[in-house]
């Protein structure tokens, strides 16, 4: 058994730079999808109207229907208890009446409650957005420093936040696409619940980035003379058990909530269980390959 480990062992550098090369064609792609397309930004962002309804007898598809009819596209309706919660494009108080008297005449609806969201309120709540995932990034470069100021002398801090930024972006990048694609062919808008879910993606990923981390530290301290990359390499083996279980048993709940949560969660747990799968791939070949490039280097 010893000498199909060690071939195993040596043919993992290749295997390594095969699979960042794909990790890399893959953030590449997503990024080219996101400034192609962009992304539809829901009303949250770009501010519009609100609209409330109570009715036991009409259904999603009609209330899409009859907005459609009136001249109201890319809405957003989420079911409540009771009801209906419908984000649009900002309207006029004529088409207003004109879809309540649609939706009277198709299920007998009734209005609980009509707002809009000013568009100077939504540029600041995507303002906002974006610093705060931007702050979680530099926590995170920070906290990666102090903690793991030198793993054993031998790596820099700056080396050790270069992987996990770039394993925090790749998993980013790859939820930005995939709804840049679906937000072009599909009208799939980005409301506010996916800044939560950007915000728990990063928090999942850098801790699955700190476990390898650490296992990395311990070998190199107890074996401080053994090769760089084959001890990365035994660490990453050791914590792979681990990061297995817990994104599968993560992804059970996700995926539940996906199934059974309603529409108002479907994008929300959609983009979890994309950046959770590619959380604990770029901790193994995202970041892993990062320290052992820049550690020849």
């Amino acid at each position: 058994m010893a000498v199909p480990e060690r071939l195993f062992t040596l043919a993992m550098p290749k295997i390594y730079k095969i699979m960042f090369s794909i990790s890399v064609g893959l953030m590449l792609a997503a990024l080219a999808a996101f400034l192609v397309y962009g992304l539809n930004l829901g009303i949250d962002f770009t501010g519009g109207s609100l609209l409330e309804i109570q009715s036991q007898n009409i259904e999603a598809g009609s209330i899409r229907s009859s907005l459609e009819k009136i001249g109201v596209s890319n809405a957003v309706v989420s079911q409540t208890e009771g009801g209906f919660l419908i984000k649009m494009p900002e309207i006029s108080e004529e088409t207003h009446q004109q879809i309540l008297t649609e939706f009277r005449k198709s299920g007998g609806a009734e209005e609980i409650r009509f707002d809009s969201i000013g568009s100077v309120l939504g540029s600041e709540l995507k303002t906002k957005s974006i610093a705060a995932i931007i702050i979680a990034l530099v926590l995170i470069s920070l906290y990666l420093g102090v903690v793991f100021s030198r793993i054993g002398g031998t790596v820099s801090p700056l080396v050790l936040a270069l992987g996990a930024i770039v394993a925090l972006l790749h998993d980013l990048l790859l939820p930005i696409g995939v709804f840049s694609w679906l937000g072009q062919f599909r009208g799939v808008a980005i409301d506010a619940p996916m800044i939560a879910a950007a915000l728990a993606i990063l928090g999942y990923s850098i801790n699955d980035t700190v476990v390898v981390y650490d296992r990395i530290r311990e070998n190199i301290l107890k074996n401080p003379q053994a090769d760089f990359n084959e001890t990365v390499h035994k660490s990453i083996k050791q914590t792979l058990v681990r990061s297995v279980s817990t994104t599968i048993t993560t992804l059970f709940a996700v995926v539940a909530i996906y199934v059974f949560g309603g529409e108002t969660l479907k994008n929300f747990s959609l983009a979890l269980i994309i950046g959770i799968s590619a959380g604990a791939y770029s901790s193994i070949f995202v970041a892993s390959p990062i320290l052992m490039l820049r550690h020849k280097r």
